[in-house]
């Protein structure tokens, strides 16, 4: 019988973090393959999406006609790039979901992992 783990490839080095801070796949590590020709491909590891539940609120923010993600982001977070926190949280595979329809309650959360503000 086959053992299924010997098809997931090993991490056969760790990030470099060669992406910047705040990146999505900072930290991920880089793996390589081989092609059908035998060259190496090296590629990021697979990230994982925490489900909702992971995140904590620390506000919401109502999606406005012409809104754009990374617009919202650099706003209520400092960073455009961190757009991809904002649709974590809420679910969305396609970021541009998230501003489609003007009136939307967005959440507004901690990074995963993170506690929010306790109440008191």
């Amino acid at each position: 019988m086959m053992d299924p783990y010997s098809l997931i490839p090993p991490a056969q080095q760790p990030s470099l973090d060669l992406f910047p801070e705040g990146s999505r796949y900072r930290g991920l590590p880089l793996l390589t393959t081989l092609d059908a020709c035998g060259h190496e491909i090296v590629y990021v590891g697979r990230r994982w999406i925490p489900p909702p539940s992971a995140f904590a609120d620390v506000g919401r923010y109502q999606v406005r006609e012409g809104d754009r993600i990374d617009n919202i982001a650099a706003d209520l977070m400092g960073d455009p790039g961190l757009y991809w926190r904002i649709a974590d949280a809420n679910a969305a595979l396609s970021p541009d979901e998230l501003t489609a329809r003007a009136g939307r309650w967005l959440r507004i959360t901690m990074a995963a992992g993170i506690p929010g503000p306790q109440a008191g």
